[in-house]
């Protein structure tokens, strides 16, 4: 670990009239990976939801800090250009842009120069094979008449291409198949061969921890971390479910 990344300090987090998160302390570092796991609607997607500034998730109480800098006033877009990164639970359909020239836009966006098309499509269909993805899809409208499956696999294409500082992965093997689980899995491996890239991972579920390296494991539960750990948290969870941590 070469210094904290994200800082999240004493976060509290309102959706409409109700408090969902209540004083959430959470730190990771460059090139760590991180789990958070916990029961249904115990906090988890709101606290993707607000380090990347949904603006429907309200910060009440609390600081957030991304590579030594305050976000409460940065914007979605400019928090993205800064290296944040939030895969979704149910990806948008986003009719009349491609696969491919969304990615590469956001790419320009972030970096603020041109990308030779040569270069791009090369990088594109090297990731699209580890992600066993038809090369048709680079032409076809994002998520449009996706699969739930391939929908995944096109957002860590994504996350592949856009190499982002800190990924935030929010139920990313929900709905999908052993087979697609693994696949998805692969990706992300690949996105962790970049030593400095930092992955929080946000599930109820374990099988797509299967093959990951976890430095740490957190656990939420009605809106609070009620426990850390390392990897083998992950098995105790897998083993024994939330009970324990429920009656805490």
């Amino acid at each position: 670990m070469s210094g904290k990344l994200l800082q999240v300090k004493n976060l509290s987090v309102r959706v409409e009239e109700k408090e969902i998160l209540h004083g959430v302390d959470l730190e990771i570092g460059k090139g760590e990976t991180h789990v958070l796991m916990g029961p249904n609607g115990a906090g988890k997607s709101t606290l993707g939801y607000a380090l990347m500034g949904n603006p429907g998730y309200q910060v009440t109480e609390g600081q957030i800090l991304f590579d030594g800098n305050d976000l409460s006033e940065v914007s979605v877009s400019d928090r993205a250009k800064a290296g944040l990164f939030l895969s979704f639970q149910n990806p948008l359909e986003v009719p009349g842009i491609t696969l491919s020239n969304f990615i590469r836009s956001a790419l320009e966006q972030r970096t603020g120069e041109r990308i030779r098309l040569w270069d791009f499509r090369k990088e594109l269909e090297a990731k699209m094979e580890i992600l066993q993805m038809d090369k048709s899809y680079a032409k076809r409208d994002l998520n449009v008449g996706f699969s739930g499956g391939e929908k995944k696999k096109a957002e860590i294409l994504q996350l592949l291409m856009m190499k982002p500082q800190l990924a935030i992965l929010d139920e990313t093997d929900s709905g999908l198949d052993v087979d697609a689980v693994r696949t998805v899995s692969r990706g992300v491996e690949e996105y962790q061969k970049d030593k400095d890239g930092s992955l929080l991972i946000i599930t109820h579920s374990t099988r797509i921890l299967e093959s990951l390296h976890v430095d740490v494991t957190h656990v939420l539960v009605n809106g609070r971390i009620v426990a850390e750990g390392d990897a083998s948290l992950v098995d105790e969870i897998n083993e024994n479910g939330f009970e324990r941590f429920e009656q805490g």
